[in-house]
């Protein structure tokens, strides 16, 4: 038995997730990480990195009018509650507005023609560092990674050196970066669970 853990950026998963038409909540990333398993590995934890909602008030870009981002994490609370989940939280940083259609029309623009732009921060560094602690620590014998972000490539590349395995998870109608193929062990195709 191979013992694994489950890393997922739930900003690549969250985006897949809702072009496939399916629902995404606690539960759902649940049956996702679990499907992320096959029989002859054991779960030892899933770690799932992501942002809060953001809340703050700021300006529209046309009118001027100040607005207030509300959002909760409670969800977030939730999932961190379920069997063998831990989650790893990066700060979401407004950065400002950016029209919705390029080229911008000039006649009329409205706050409705942008929308609000945000980026995740710390996200990236956290899932490297526990990728560096599993290898350092050797606590697992394969990482099981759900994320398209090739920031990821160093600490996938030190994890080999390292002697653990790295299988990077697939979605139907989704092509992984080759640049993660080329640094992992193994690419597992995996179904949308019902």
């Amino acid at each position: 038995m191979h013992r694994v853990s489950v890393l997922i950026d739930g900003g690549h998963l969250r985006v897949l997730t809702r072009k496939s038409g399916r629902t995404y909540n606690p539960d759902y990333i649940e049956k996702v990480a679990h499907a992320c398993v096959e029989p002859d590995e054991t779960l030892l934890r899933i770690l799932y990195y992501d942002c809060a909602p953001y809340v703050g008030k700021v300006r529209l870009p046309v009118s001027g009018n100040e607005h207030e981002f509300q959002g909760s994490d409670a969800w977030l609370n939730a999932l961190a509650r379920k069997s063998l989940f831990a989650v790893r939280r990066g700060v979401l940083k407004f950065r400002g507005y950016k029209p919705k259609k390029v080229p911008i029309a000039a006649a009329q623009l409205t706050d409705n023609d942008f929308s609000p732009d945000f980026e995740q921060k710390g996200v990236d560094m956290r899932i490297g560092l526990d990728i560096a602690n599993h290898a350092a620590m050797k606590s697992v014998d394969r990482i099981i990674l759900v994320s398209g972000d090739t920031d990821c490539l160093p600490a996938m590349k030190h994890a080999r050196i390292s002697g653990l395995q790295l299988v990077i998870i697939g979605f139907p109608n989704h092509r992984v970066a080759p640049e993660l193929l080329w640094h992992a062990d193994f690419e597992r195709r995996i179904a949308w669970p019902a």
